[in-house]
């Protein structure tokens, strides 16, 4: 899913990476939440512990706005979204190809529900799997308007 993501985004300009159609979200803005959502289920979900200070580095800006929107990301190029993309899946991938199948398994019993990291992988392909649908309509919808005119 990540790979069809990136290679629907090459080349695509930082007028279409800042683009709001109707006051949506940009598609930098949704690339930003799913970094940041795969990086917090695998810290505070399936490693219940603090985010790594390089991982935390890389999401300077808070996860919503103050009416509860996701945060506004723009100006920044498509290789940033794509290397704090890639360096947290690179986090994801080290703590998960390490973890057994008890632990892959193992219940993490949290204030508002239970998780295991089985369902946390099956979570967040649902995830990015939604949100690259709404990055594809804002990339066909803009790259209509930009014929059109």
């Amino acid at each position: 899913m990540r790979r069809t993501l990136i290679t629907e985004l090459a080349g695509i300009s930082q007028s279409i990476l800042d683009a709001k159609v109707d006051e949506r979200q940009t598609i930098g803005s949704l690339l930003y939440h799913i970094a940041l959502v795969e990086a917090d289920w695998l810290y505070v979900e399936v490693l219940e512990r603090e985010w790594d200070s390089e991982i935390r580095s890389l999401f300077p800006i808070e996860f919503r706005s103050e009416d509860g929107s996701l945060a506004h990301i723009e100006g920044e190029s498509l290789e940033e979204h794509l290397y704090r993309l890639n360096k947290v899946r690179e986090a994801f991938l080290s703590h998960f190809r390490s973890m057994d199948l008890t632990d892959w398994r193992r219940p993490r019993v949290l204030e508002r529900y239970d998780v295991t990291p089985e369902w946390v992988v099956y979570h967040l392909i649902e995830h990015e799997s939604h949100h690259r649908g709404q990055i594809f309509h804002l990339l066909r919808k803009l790259q209509n308007e930009i014929k059109d005119n």
